[in-house]
């Protein structure tokens, strides 16, 4: 395997993954993945991350029915991220939006 086909991971064996509806092209989460997780997606068909603040495998949509069915995984030229494309099941954002970037950054008041 050549360097650029491998994935690489960060010193805690988690890869960045942005969501994407397959069929709009929306942005929908920013969310982590490992090899569990990716492994899991594949299996089940539902997009899995790995939750930093629990510490365990997010199963997005095994609580809420809000499933991310997954349709491909893509990663960057330097392969240290991905792109996966999924058709979403119900809202993405725990917010009950659509997409979890449904705010715009406004510098004048958002920054501290």
């Amino acid at each position: 395997m050549s360097e650029e086909t491998v994935i690489s991971f960060d010193q805690k064996g988690l890869i960045p993954a942005v969501v994407q509806d397959a069929d709009t092209g929306e942005v929908l989460v920013l969310a982590w993945m490992n090899r569990e997780s990716i492994a899991h997606s594949y299996a089940t068909g539902h997009v899995t991350f790995w939750s930093r603040s629990r510490n365990e495998l997010w199963e997005k949509g095994a609580t809420s029915g809000n499933w991310l069915n997954l349709v491909s995984i893509h990663k960057n030229c330097e392969a240290n991220s991905f792109l996966v494309r999924a058709r979403p099941v119900g809202p993405t954002c725990h917010t009950g939006n659509t997409s979890c970037y449904y705010r715009e950054f406004d510098p004048a008041t958002d920054l501290p």
